[in-house]
C-alpha cells in the first residue's frame, strides 16, 4: 500500500511475528491499533508506533482490517463473538485475518458462524512464519486463504506485511493445513538425523564429520543443517520432544479422520514418545542427544568431543604426496563410470575399460580409451584399478569371479573402489587383498554428484584407506572430484559415510512424497505447496529436488527407485549388525520397496510417490495454476493421471500399422521429430519408405494451394501408390492421416472422400484440429482459437473468413454439417468428450471407439497434450482389435499418435552448422496479419545484423515480362552478395497499392494479395493469377541464387512447399525437429540444391510477434564463435595449448586469422599496451572484426595491463579477456588491483587473466631487470587465486619475455607440475608468456603440465621485421610478403602447441 494510505488496521493479541506484521503496515502508511494484555509486547508495539486499545471491541473500531491472534480455538468466542469481542466494534466492509494455525476445521466453522449469524462476509486465515531459505532468510512468510472476494480485501495489508505471500483461493485453513505439511517433514527429518549420526558414530565417523559432509551433500536438510550442531553441542534440551511429540500427534489425528496413512510420521511419533519416556522427572536439564542416547545406545555425546580433523586437508596432503599413475584400469562403465572414465581420459591418463555391456565398450573407444573383454585384461599392468559397478554381488564377481581381477593385478597395485556398498563388505575386502599375498591396496571410495558431475571431474569423493594406499591412488582422487574427503578410520569409512548420506537421502524423498500425497488429500495445490516448503524448515536438498518430478509425473530415472532398495537395505543391514535400531530409515526402506514390488523400480525415485497415490487415490502431480481468464479452461476436470505415452510405444511395437501423413502443406511436421518427409510419391519412392519400416513418414501434397477437384484427385493418385506399393512389401499395414489446418480450412471433406473411394470404407473418420502450440483447443464440440487471455470461437476469428475455405460454424458437429453441406448432419456426428479422456482413459476410449456404428464421424475434444495422448492410446488399442480409421487431424495428433516425446528446439550447433561463414536466407510468402507484425518486429530487433531486399509486386505481377525478369535477377544478385558477405538475407515483397484491370485497389503484403483481393472482391481469376505470378517469382529468385546459405527459413506454408519442392528440388527431407515450438525443421536431402541445409518451414499463423525475430537470432551466425574461456576449457579437455599472438597492424591480425583458417585452429589475438598507444581503437576493431569474420575460432585479448585506467578503458573495447599485470606491485597490491578488475571484467562474462611472480627480460620497450624477477610461489597463488578469482594465471618459472639468454631457457618443470595441481583444483588456466625460443621438448613439457595458453611475441616481430630487409616494388607487396612471413611462424606455432586440427 502507498505510503499516503489512511485506513486504520487492527490487531487483537500480540506475538513477536505480530510486531513483524505491525511495523510493516506501519512502515506502508497504515494506522495501526492493538489490544494485548502482555505489557513487554505492547511496550514494543507502542515504540513502533502503534496506538494501544483496551479491548478487543475497541481494537476493531473503524478498521478496514483486523488481525486476530488465536492460540488455541477455545479463544474465538470471547476474543471474537464475546461482550468485548472485536466484532462488537468491526465495521461491515472489514475483513478479519485469523492469524491463527488451529485446525481447518474451527477456521471453517468461524467462517460458517461470521456468515450466517453476522453480517460479516469477509474472512481469511493467514499462516505466519519465518522464511527459512537463503533467499527468504528469517523475513516474513505468509500464507493465506479464503474465497476469492474475501482474499481481494485482504491482499493490500497481507502484501504489506510480509517478503513472500502465498494465497490459496477457496476454503478458508490452507494456512494450518500447509503448517501439517510442514511439521510433518521437520518432524521426519529430526527423527532421520538423529538416527543418522547415531548410525555414523556407532560405524566410528566423528559426527561433525558427518555433519560437515552431509550438511554440504544431497543428505541435507534443513532440520540437519540447524539442529544437528545443537544436538552435538548438548543445546537441546529434552522439552522440545515434548512439543514434537503434541505436534505430530494432532497430525496423525487429522490423517486418521482422513483415513490416509502417514507411516513415516507415525514411527517419527513414536520415536519420540520413546524418547521421552527416557527422561526422568528429576532430570530437567536433560539434553536431546543424552536422551537419545537411553534411546539407542550410541554415545553421540563423547564421540561429539573427540578429537576433530579437516578431511579436506588431510585430501590435500595426500594429494601433494601422490604416486604418478601411468595407466589406470576401469571397470563398470555404467552411466557414472563411463563419465568418469571419459573425464580420466581427457585428463591425460591411459584408461583401460571393461563393462558387460557391448555398445558401452564401443562408445568407450570412440571417445578416445582401450576396451577390454574381461575385468582381468582391464587389470592387467595397471597402477591403479578403479571398480564402479552396481552393488556388492557385481563387486565380488568382477574381483574374484572367472576372469577376475585379482588374477591379472600387478603387485602393489591399487583398487580404487567406487560402489555404494556396505562398509562391512570393504572392511572383509581389504582382508582379503591382504591374504592374497600380492601387496594389493585397497581405497574406498564412495561418489556422490551424478552423471552431469561425473563426466565433469566435479564429484565428491569420500575416501578411507591406508595413508599408503590413498597416497598411491591421490591423483586419480583428485582428477575426479571437486570435494574429496579423506576419512579416518580405515577401508570402510568412506562408506560408511556415504550410507549416513543415503540414509538421510532416502528418507528425505520418502518423506517428501508423504508430505505431498497428505497435502494433496488435504486439498492443497501441490505445486504451491511445494513452493512454501522450499522455504520453510520442512526442506530438504531431496524435496527441493525430487519432488519437481512427483509435481509434473516425470519419473524418468535419474536416479533409479531400485538403488535406494540396495542403499537403504544396506543401512538395514548395518543397523542391525551395529544393534542400532533405526525405524525412520528401516520404514523409508520398506516404501521403496513396495514401489519396486509395483514394478517401479527401473523410474526415478521420485517414483516412490505412487506408493501413496495407489493406496489412497490421491494426484500428487500439479498442475500449473490456470490464468483467471481463462475461465474455460478452468472449469475442466483434472487430466487422466498417467501419461499414456509409454502405454502409446509400447502399443506401437505390436501395432504393425505405419502412419502414412498426408500433409497439405509443409507445417504440419511442427510437432515430429527424426521422420522423414516425401515431397514425391512415385511407386518406387513410397517402396523405399515402406522397406525402412518407418513409424511414420510424411507426404507433403500441398494440396491446399490446389483446387478442390485437383486436391481430390491428387489424393486419390498418392492413396493408389499407397496401396501398390504397400502390397508389393510383405506384410505392411498403414493408417492415412489427412493433416489440415488447426484453424479449420483446408479440402474437407473432398480429400476424406477421394481416400476413402481408393482405400475403402473406414470404422469412423476421426476429426481432431487441436493443437496446443498454436492454441487451438476443442471443449465441448466447440473448436476455439487462442488469442491472448481469450479463447475465440473458431468460426468468429479471421481464419473462417478465409476466401477459399472459409467456414460459420465453430461447434465442430455443425462444421462437419456446413462443409458436407448437410451429407453429414450435426446429429449424426459423435464425439469423444474432455470428461470421458480425464476419467475414462485409454480404456474408455477404445471402447467409444469399438461401438462406433460403421462409417461414423466423431470428433475428439482436446485441451491438452495429455488428452490427446489417452486418445491416441485408445485409437491404437481399437486398430488392434482391427478397427480402420481415417484421420483428419491438426499437427498435435501425429506426434503423439507414434509417441514421440518432444525435444528442445534445435540450434545451429546441433547440427554443426555454427562455424559456417555464409549468411541464411529468410523468405517470407505468408499474409496472415500475425505474419505482418513479425516481419515488423524481425526488422526492428535484427536489423543492424539483417539486410532486407524488398520486392517489387507491381514489377513482378502487373509490368512486362522483361522487368519482371530484372527485378527477379536484381533481388537474387544481391542476395548473393549479402550471403557471400555472411550476413542473414531476408527477401520480401513490398508493401504497396496495386492496380488490378477492375480498377479497384488492393492492398499487397508479402506475395499473397490473392487472398486480400478474394476478400475485398469477387475477381478470383485475376487475383489467383497475380498470386501465381508473385509467388512463382520467389521461386525464381531462390532458383537463381548461387550461394549455398547457412540455413533457410520460409514463412507461410505455400511459398515453403514451393520453395523446397520448386526452387530447392527437395525430393526427400529429414524433420530433425523444431526451431521454436510449432515450427519445424527440416535437413534437406542429398538430392536438393543445396543437400544438408536445414530448412526452417515457418508457419504463418504461429508464435506471438517476436517468434520470427526469436528464430533468426537464435540462428544468426555468433559475432564470435567462441570466448577466450570456451577456448581455454576445450584445451584442457583437449590436452593442447592455445597460442595467443600479439598483433601491431592489419598483416599481423590477417597473418595469425590465415594461419588458424588454415590450420583449423583456435587462436588468440593479443594486444599490447604499447600496441595499443600506437594503434588506438582502430587496432582494437580491425582484430575484433577479423576475430567476427573468421571461420575458425578467434579471440582479442588485452595484454599486460599494467595501469588501471588502460584495464577499465579496455573493458569497454569489445576484448574477450583481459591480463591485469600487478606483478611490480606487492603481493598485496597486486591481489587488490587483480580483485577490482575482476569484478568488473566478470561482470561483462569476460576472462580474467593476472600474473604472479615476474618475468625478466624486454616486450614492447617494457625492461624488468633479472634482479627484479621472480619465480611464481605456490602457496602464494593459492591465495592469490582464492582472492581476486581470476580464471588464468601466468606463471614464471624461468620463462622471460624477449630473448632468452645464450645458455638457453632453464624452466623449473617442477614448479610448473605442482601449480598444474593447484590450478586443476581450483579450475584456473595456466599461461606461460615467453614461449618464443622455446624448444619443442619444453613446449611439450610444459602443455603436459597443464599449461593451456602460450604468448607469442618475439618470433613473430622477428618475422615482420626481416620480411622488411627485403625491398619490394610496391607497398601492396610489402604487407603481402611480411603477412606471409608471420603466418609461417603463427602455423608453425599451432602445429607445437598442438591446436592445429582443433577449431
Amino acid at each position: 500500500m502507498a505510503s499516503n494510505h489512511q485506513g486504520v488496521v487492527g490487531f487483537v493479541n500480540l506475538d513477536d511475528l505480530s510486531l513483524d506484521l505491525a511495523a510493516s503496515l506501519l512502515r506502508s502508511g497504515y494506522a495501526v491499533q492493538a489490544f494485548e494484555i502482555y505489557e513487554p509486547l505492547i511496550t514494543e508495539f507502542l515504540k513502533l508506533g502503534g496506538i494501544r486499545c483496551a479491548s478487543p471491541v475497541e481494537a476493531g473500531r473503524g478498521v478496514a482490517a483486523l488481525i486476530v491472534l488465536i492460540s488455541h480455538a477455545d479463544q474465538m468466542n470471547d476474543v471474537i463473538f464475546g461482550n468485548e469481542g472485536a466484532l462488537k466494534g468491526l465495521p461491515k466492509d472489514s475483513v478479519i485475518i485469523l492469524h491463527s494455525t488451529i485446525l481447518p476445521s474451527y477456521v471453517q466453522n468461524l467462517e460458517k458462524r461470521l456468515t450466517d449469524d453476522c453480517e460479516t462476509a469477509y474472512l481469511v486465515d493467514a499462516y505466519v512464519s519465518r522464511g527459512m531459505s537463503e533467499l527468504l532468510d528469517g523475513k516474513v512468510m505468509i500464507t493465506s486463504s479464503g474465497r476469492s472476494d474475501a482474499i481481494a480485501r485482504a491482499w493490500p495489508f497481507l502484501s504489506a506485511m510480509c517478503e513472500k505471500l502465498y494465497v490459496f483461493e477457496g476454503k478458508v485453513g490452507a494456512g494450518s493445513k500447509i503448517k501439517m505439511v510442514n511439521e510433518l517433514l521437520e518432524g521426519i527429518h529430526l527423527v532421520a538425523s538423529l538416527e543418522a549420526v547415531s548410525l555414523g558414530v556407532k560405524v566410528g565417523i566423528h559426527p561433525w564429520i558427518i555433519y560437515n559432509i552431509i550438511s554440504n551433500a544431497a543428505g541435507n536438510s534443513w532440520v540437519f543443517k540447524n539442529q544437528v550442531p545443537n544436538l552435538l553441542r548438548g543445546n537441546t534440551k529434552h522439552h522440545f520432544l515434548s512439543t514434537f511429540v503434541q505436534k505430530l500427534g494432532t497430525i496423525l489425528d487429522v490423517a486418521k479422520s482422513l483415513t490416509f496413512p502417514l507411516p513415516l510420521l507415525a514411527v517419527a511419533h513414536q520415536q519420540l514418545i520413546l524418547g521421552s519416556s527416557h527422561v526422568s522427572g528429576d532430570d530437567d536439564n536433560a539434553t536431546l542427544a543424552k536422551v537419545w542416547e537411553k534411546v539407542l545406545g550410541v554415545g553421540i555425546t563423547d564421540a561429539a568431543n573427540a578429537e576433530m580433523y579437516n578431511p579436506e586437508q588431510l585430501a590435500n596432503q595426500i594429494a601433494c604426496k601422490s604416486s604418478t599413475v601411468n595407466r589406470i584400469g576401469f571397470i563398470g562403465l555404467g552411466a557414472m563410470g563411463f563419465g568418469m572414465a571419459t573425464h580420466l581420459l581427457r585428463s591425460n591418463f591411459c584408461v583401460i575399460g571393461y563393462d558387460a555391456y557391448k555398445p558401452t565398450l564401443t562408445r568407450f573407444s570412440e571417445a578416445g580409451g582401450l576396451a577390454c573383454n574381461s575385468p582381468a585384461e582391464a587389470s592387467k599392468d595397471v597402477d591403479v584399478l578403479i571398480i564402479m559397478v552396481t552393488n556388492e554381488a557385481q563387486a565380488e564377481s568382477v574381483i574374484y569371479g572367472d576372469l577376475g581381477a585379482v588374477s591379472a593385478l600387478p603387485s602393489g597395485a591399487s583398487i580404487i573402489l567406487s560402489s555404494t556398498v556396505s562398509p562391512g563388505f570393504v572392511s572383509q575386502l581389504e582382508q582379503r587383498l591382504i591374504n592374497d599375498g600380492k601387496n594389493l591396496k585397497l581405497v574406498d571410495a564412495p561418489v556422490s554428484g551424478g552423471v552431469k558431475r561425473a563426466a565433469m571431474g566435479t564429484l565428491t569423493i569420500m575416501a578411507s584407506g591406508t595413508d599408503e594406499a590413498l597416497k598411491s591412488a591421490g591423483l586419480v582422487l583428485a582428477a575426479l572430484s571437486e570435494k574429496l574427503y579423506i576419512i579416518r578410520g580405515g577401508c570402510g569409512a568412506g562408506s560408511g559415510v556415504k550410507m549416513v548420506n543415503q540414509l538421510l537421502a532416502g528418507v528425505h524423498i520418502a518423506s517428501g512424497a508423504e508430505a505431498m500425497a497428505f497435502g494433496a488429500r488435504l486439498g492443497i495445490n501441490t505445486r504451491m505447496l511445494f513452493d512454501v516448503i522450499t522455504n520453510s524448515g520442512g526442506t530438504s536438498w531431496m524435496f527441493e529436488n525430487r519432488v519437481p518430478h512427483m509435481l509434473d509425473g516425470d519419473y524418468t530415472p535419474y536416479s533409479a527407485l531400485d538403488i535406494f532398495v540396495k542403499d537403504l537395505g544396506i543401512v538395514s543391514r548395518e543397523c542391525s549388525s551395529h544393534k542400532v535400531p533405526l525405524h525412520i530409515a528401516t520404514v523409508a526402506h520398506q516404501l521403496f520397496l513396495s514401489g519396486s514390488a509395483a514394478g517401479w523400480g527401473r523410474q526415478d525415485d521420485s517414483g516412490v510417490v505412487k506408493v501413496y497415490e495407489t493406496l489412497t487415490g490421491v494426484i500428487v502431480e500439479g498442475k500449473l495454476p490456470v490464468p483467471k481468464k481463462e475461465v474455460v479452461l478452468k472449469s475442466l476436470p483434472s487430466e487422466w493421471p498417467l501419461d499414456p505415452i509409454d502405454d502409446i510405444q509400447r502399443l506401437n511395437q505390436n501395432n504393425s500399422k505405419i502412419l502414412v501423413v498426408l500433409d497439405d502443406d509443409p507445417t504440419g511436421t511442427q510437432t515430429v521429430h527424426d521422420i522423414e518427409v516425401l515431397t514425391e510419391w512415385t511407386f518406387e519412392s513410397l517402396i523405399a519408405q515402406f522397406r525402412k519400416i518407418p513409424k511414420c513418414f510424411f507426404i507433403l501434397t500441398n494440396s491446399r494451394s490446389l483446387s478442390s477437384e485437383k486436391a481430390s484427385a491428387l489424393i486419390k493418385d498418392i492413396c493408389r501408390n499407397l496401396h501398390t506399393a504397400a502390397t508389393s512389401v510383405e506384410n505392411i499395414d498403414y493408417t492415412v492421416v489427412l493433416r489440415g489446418d488447426s484453424t479449420l480450412r483446408g479440402h474437407f471433406p473432398e480429400e476424406a472422400d477421394a481416400a476413402v473411394s481408393v482405400l475403402g470404407e473406414m470404422d469412423a473418420w476421426i476429426i481432431c484440429p487441436f493443437f496446443l502450440q498454436g492454441g487451438r483447443y476443442t471443449i465441448e464440440d466447440v473448436h476455439y482459437v487462442a488469442d491472448s487471455d481469450k479463447l475465440v470461437p473458431a468460426g468468429d476469428t479471421e481464419f473462417a473468413k478465409d476466401a477459399a475455405f472459409g467456414y460459420k460454424a465453430s461447434n465442430l458437429r455443425e462444421w462437419v454439417e456446413e462443409k458436407t453441406r448437410g451429407r453429414i448432419p450435426a446429429s449424426k456426428v459423435t464425439s469423444i468428450s474432455i470428461q470421458l479422456l480425464r476419467k475414462g482413459g485409454p480404456d474408455a476410449v477404445f471402447e467409444r471407439l469399438c461401438n462406433l456404428p460403421k462409417g461414423s464421424t466423431c470428433i475428439v475434444n482436446a485441451a491438452s497434450e495429455r488428452d490427446m495422448a489417452v486418445f491416441a492410446a485408445g485409437m491404437i488399442k481399437a486398430e488392434l482389435k482391427g478397427k480402420r480409421f481415417l484421420c483428419r487431424t491438426a499437427a498435435s495428433f501425429v506426434s503423439t499418435r507414434i509417441g514421440i516425446i518432444p525435444k528442445a528446439p534445435i540450434l545451429p550447433k546441433d547440427l554443426g552448422k555454427n562455424k559456417e561463414k555464409n549468411g541464411g536466407l529468410i523468405v517470407v510468402g505468408s499474409y496472415v496479419p500475425k505474419t505482418t507484425k513479425q516481419v515488423e518486429e524481425l526488422r526492428q530487433q535484427c536489423g543492424q545484423i539483417l539486410r532486407s531486399i524488398e520486392v517489387s509486386v507491381d514489377k513482378l505481377a502487373m509490368r512486362s515480362v522483361e522487368e519482371r525478369e530484372e527485378e527477379i535477377s536484381r533481388t537474387a544478385a544481391m542476395a548473393d552478395c549479402f550471403l557471400r558477405a555472411r550476413r542473414d538475407t531476408l527477401i520480401l515483397t513490398s508493401r504497396e497499392l496495386i492496380t488490378g484491370k477492375s480498377s479497384s485497389l488492393f492492398f499487397s503484403w508479402i506475395c499473397c494479395l490473392a487472398m486480400c483481393i478474394l476478400n475485398s472482391l469477387n475477381a478470383p481469376s485475376e487475383s489467383l493469377e497475380i498470386n501465381f505470378k508473385v509467388s512463382s517469382a520467389l521461386v525464381d529468385i531462390v532458383r537463381k541464387i548461387t550461394i549455398k546459405p547457412r540455413y533457410i527459413l520460409a514463412k507461410g506454408g505455400i511459398t515453403s512447399s514451393d520453395l523446397a519442392t520448386k526452387a530447392l528440388e527437395a525430393k526427400c527431407a529429414k524433420i530433425v525437429g523444431q526451431a521454436l515450438a510449432g515450427v519445424p525443421l527440416w535437413q534437406l536431402g542429398p538430392e536438393s540444391r543445396h543437400p544438408g541445409v536445414p530448412y526452417i518451414v515457418f508457419p504463418g499463423n504461429v508464435g506471438d510477434s517476436k517468434a520470427l525475430a526469436e528464430v533468426v537470432k537464435s540462428w544468426a551466425r555468433p559475432l564470435r564463435l567462441s570466448s577466450t574461456k570456451e577456448l581455454l576449457s576445450n584445451a584442457e579437455k583437449g590436452g593442447y595449448a592455445v597460442g595467443a599472438f600479439n598483433v601491431y597492424n592489419l598483416e599481423g591480425a590477417e597473418a595469425v586469422v590465415a594461419a588458424a583458417e588454415e590450420e583449423q585452429s583456435p587462436a588468440i589475438l593479443q594486444i599490447h599496451p604499447g600496441a595499443l598507444k600506437q594503434g588506438g581503437i582502430p587496432l582494437v576493431a580491425c582484430c575484433v572484426s577479423a576475430a567476427e569474420q573468421a571461420s575458425v575460432p578467434i579471440t582479442v585479448h588485452f595484454d599486460h595491463g599494467t595501469s588501471k585506467q588502460d584495464l577499465v578503458e579496455a573493458l569497454e573495447l569489445g576484448f574477450d579477456s583481459v591480463m591485469v599485470d600487478g606483478s611490480h606491485l606487492s603481493f598485496k597490491d597486486n591481489v587488490s588491483y587483480t580483485k577490482f578488475i575482476s569484478f568488473l571484467a566478470h561482470s561483462k562474462d569476460m576472462l580474467v587473466e593476472a600474473e604472479l611472480g615476474r618475468l625478466s627480460g624486454t616486450e614492447d620497450d617494457l625492461t624488468v631487470e633479472d634482479y627484479e624477477a621472480r619465480l611464481t610461489d605456490v602457496n602464494q597463488a593459492q591465495q592469490f587465486i582464492d582472492e581476486t578469482g581470476i580464471d588464468a594465471l601466468a606463471v614464471c618459472v624461468g620463462n622471460v619475455h624477449g630473448k632468452y639468454p645464450a645458455s638457453g631457457p632453464n624452466l623449473r618443470l617442477d614448479l610448473l607440475k605442482d601449480l598444474r595441481a593447484l590450478c586443476l583444483k581450483k579450475g584456473v588456466f595456466l599461461v606461460l608468456h615467453g614461449a618464443s625460443g622455446l624448444s619443442k621438448e619444453l613446449i611439450k613439457g610444459c602443455i603436459e603440465r597443464g599449461v593451456r595458453k602460450f604468448n607469442v611475441n618475439t618470433e613473430v616481430r622477428k618475422a615482420y621485421m626481416d620480411s622488411l630487409n627485403n625491398p619490394s616494388k610496391d607497398l601492396v607487396y610489402v604487407m603481402a610478403s611480411a603477412k606471409d612471413a608471420m603466418k609461417a611462424v603463427v602455423a608453425e606455432k599451432m602445429h607445437l602447441f598442438g591446436s592445429a586440427g582443433k577449431a
